[in-house]
């Protein structure tokens, strides 16, 4: 027999029977397999749910695409088989609080309209189908305000089809009040674009952010599975001392205990995926940051499954094998047990300066120089993050053999770090590498969020809304709603409209705003301002060409050319007292040119034609004010739009990404408090019987809580610093990538920090109750 072949017999013999120890080896070997299983398991459901995530988001997508309307399908089809499957659309969407509601109005354009993807029933005039999230925020108290903006009644429901998630909240409304060439109104044959959108792609720092964010969602995600594979390790290495005994050798000993690892990591895979399937039941009802995900969606990809299966038990192998190169395993027992040789420092800077060194040649990239390159970003992402997992120990080692003396539980917390403070880090390990990439990530939103937000030139202490009524809505309509509703401290109403210097002609137009003085004057500087003045503004950005097309005495046309019958047009002559008028930006930082008038100087169809635009003051002190100002614009007409002002807009891929990193961040984070309550509720279990006989001999239990309390602590403070330490150092070394001076916001970097402590303390009061339970005299019981 070959010695390949006899190698791989020993392998597998070996294998076995560590796996039939793990599964017989009685009420303790049951009891860490349980706990590895559990841990194993929760990083395994995670590592799904981000395999699910691709294909949720590609589903998402696809109804978004299937229900496509606005700007996609319109159609100009009058005559065959489009005309008689033909319906009239407009967006009628609005935002109620801090929720933003998809709305369209339909009406019939033939026999056979289309209907939108999840509606079975077209909705008859005064009727809607609503998304049954929104359909719940009706029925409740909290939609009071909402049910008198949508005064439709309710027939039916959006089925998930035509929903991107659960929470979404969506209606169609019948109407036959809309017409065909009305403004934001179109015509459309099917809910189906041409073909699937595709956009220009991410830029490169969008990019690199997505790939920072994954890498830094998933490093502590594989140091949970690498610690909970070790779980009930000087159990496990006493037991390999008794086969010692018996005849094993060092060799057949790690290949033994590779086996109960790998038992362990199977465990753990099967119940990982329990664990997601108990979660993908739930992602229904499960709002983070304002995200749902429909559980069909969550389907994983079944090559990364594939690969999720077969690293686990591969790194649980790997990592089992590493740790016991430490161990020497004797026939009388575990070296282990007495004190430790110094761990080295050299192999350990590796890591991280081996991850600066990937990541230094793409410094200075930014926006215009390249895409970066994908391979060397994770790759110099991970090493510094791991580089923790590397230098905590030492660390830890390095302090705890200087601490002094103190009180009783001081002494059996450093005692017990002093004899193996390996345990201790490999606890925080996680936490260290959550926080560290945590604070990486916070400097680097922070320090590009500037060029993907969008400042804006409104002035909010002059209006915090503006509206924009569509034709056929007077200014005196206008004034009687909306200034008049509660809420609202003062409405500047005026009506916009265009003229032309010649019939039929759309050259030399000039646009023309029309209102009262003191409405004008919100958009004008005015010399003198009394009914019938009309006033040429000078000097306006964007509106050069004023002084030369509105000369006084010249004759002006409304509609100029736009109109189907251009001798519809109205003739107008600009007066010969025309004033000058000086630019003045409006609440939203607009510089209005062109003509002004008061509405006794223009013929009452220029006036009756024009379109009305408002904005509004609101009174703060009135609850819900900017609510009951969108309530009055659409008893005006359901196509009034209304537009909160506000002093910045984000673009909205990199507000996307920003949410995908708070739901991401939110589940390591339920992910770090689960696993470390089961490792610390394995260490506890490992000191049983200590913790017993300290109990019987005397030692008070609030003596013990405490010293459980310093031994996190202890390791918890320098896994902390260490994080905040590389954290900045990943963080600055991003900033630089994407060519933004580096600057460090210590706000954030504490608040990641104490959120990391929060979730340690927290998991340590947890474990306090089973930490009274064992300290009972039954813990002293053995088999």
């Amino acid at each position: 027999m070959t010695p390949a072949r006899t190698n791989a017999r020993s392998w597998a013999r070996d294998l076995t029977l560590g796996a039939r120890l793990a599964v017989t080896g009685g009420r303790e070997s049951w009891v860490r397999l349980l706990l590895t299983g559990v841990g194993v398991g929760l990083g395994v459901a995670l590592l799904l749910l981000t395999t699910a995530i691709p294909n949720a988001l590609s589903a998402r997508d696809d109804r978004e695409r299937a229900r496509g309307d606005l700007g996609y399908t319109q159609a100009t089809e009058t005559h065959g088989d489009a005309a008689t499957r033909a319906l009239l659309i407009a967006e009628i969407s609005t935002t109620y609080r801090d929720h933003d509601i998809r709305g369209r109005l339909l009406r019939s354009d033939g026999p056979r309209p289309p209907l939108p993807p999840g509606v079975s029933d077209f909705p008859a005039p005064g009727e809607m189908v609503v998304s049954p999230s929104l359909k719940g925020l009706l029925e409740s108290d909290e939609g009071e305000l909402l049910r008198d903006r949508l005064p439709y009644r309710i027939s039916g429901t959006v089925g998930d089809a035509g929903l991107t998630s659960p929470n979404e909240l969506a209606y169609y409304a019948g109407s036959d009040e809309i017409e065909a060439g009305q403004n934001g109104v179109q015509r459309i044959t099917a809910f189906h674009p041409y073909g699937p959108y595709h956009g220009d792609g991410l830029d490169p720092v969008l990019l690199l952010l997505v790939v920072v964010v994954v890498v830094a969602l998933l490093t502590p995600v594989g140091v949970f599975v690498a610690t909970a594979v070790r779980f009930g390790g000087e159990r496990r290495d006493r037991r390999l001392a008794a086969l010692r005994l018996v005849g094993a050798d060092r060799s057949m000993t790690r290949r033994i205990a590779a086996g109960e690892a790998l038992v362990g990591a199977v465990l753990g895979l099967f119940a990982g995926a329990l664990f997601f399937a108990w979660g993908r039941t739930l992602a229904g009802r499960v709002e983070v940051y304002g995200q749902s995900i429909f559980p069909h969606d969550l389907d994983p990809s079944w090559t990364l499954a594939a690969l999720v299966a077969l690293a686990v038990p591969a790194a649980s192998v790997a990592v089992t094998l590493m740790a016991l190169r430490g161990v020497v395993v004797e026939p009388l027992g575990v070296v282990r047990s007495t004190r430790p040789t110094r761990r080295r420092l050299w192999w350990r800077l590796l890591l991280p300066l081996g991850g600066l060194a990937l990541l230094y040649p793409m410094v200075g990239q930014g926006h215009d120089n390249g895409e970066f390159n994908e391979e060397l970003v994770i790759g110099g992402t991970v090493l510094l993050l791991v580089g923790v997992t590397a230098l905590l120990p030492w660390i830890v080692e390095a302090v705890v053999t200087r601490l002094g003396s103190g009180g009783v539980s001081w002494q059996l917390a450093v005692r017990r770090l002093q004899l193996n403070s390996g345990t201790a880090a490999r606890m925080v390990n996680g936490v260290a590498v959550a926080v560290a990439s945590a604070i990486a990530l916070q400097m680097l939103f922070t320090g590009v969020e500037g060029d993907y937000t969008v400042e804006s030139d409104s002035d909010l202490t002059r209006a915090q809304v503006q509206i924009y009524v569509r034709q056929g809505v007077s200014v005196d309509q206008v004034d009687r709603q909306v200034a008049r509703s509660e809420g609202v401290r003062r409405a500047t109403v005026v009506s916009v409209s265009s003229l032309g210097g010649r019939r039929g002609n759309s050259e030399d137009v000039v646009d023309l705003t029309i209102g009262g003085c003191s409405a004008l004057r919100e958009v004008a500087r005015l010399p003198s301002c009394s009914d019938g003045d009309v006033f040429v503004v000078h000097g306006a950005e964007n509106y050069a060409d004023t002084p030369r097309i509105a000369r006084p005495g010249r004759m002006f046309y409304a509609d100029p050319g736009y109109g189907e019958d251009d001798s519809a047009a109205v003739p107008w002559r600009l007066p010969l007292t025309a004033k000058k008028a000086g630019p003045r930006p409006d609440p939203t930082g607009w510089e209005n040119g062109g003509i002004l008038a008061t509405p006794s100087a223009l013929p009452r169809e220029v006036v009756a034609d024009a379109r009305a635009q408002a904005w509004v003051q609101l009174d703060t002190s009135v609850p819900d004010a900017v609510d009951l100002v969108r309530n009055s614009a659409a008893r005006l007409d359901p196509l009034t739009t209304t537009i909160t002002l506000t002093e910045s807009t984000e673009v909205e891929e990199f507000a996307s990404i920003r949410t995908g990193l708070f739901v991401g961040a939110a589940c390591v984070l339920a992910l770090i408090g689960a696993s470390l309550l089961v490792t610390q509720l394995e260490q506890l279990r490992e000191r049983r019987k200590l913790l017993s006989t300290l109990v019987a001999f005397g030692t008070r239990r609030r003596t013990l809580g405490l010293s459980v309390l310093w031994q996190t602590a202890v390791p918890v403070a320098l896994g902390l610093l260490l994080a905040s330490a590389v954290g900045l150092v990943l963080g600055g070394v991003l900033l630089r990538m994407v060519a933004v001076p580096v600057t460090v916001d210590w706000s954030g970097v504490l608040t990641m920090t104490a959120v990391g402590a929060g979730v340690v303390l927290a998991v340590t009061a947890l474990s306090i109750p089973p930490l009274l339970r064992m300290t009972r005299p039954d813990g002293l019981r053995t088999e």
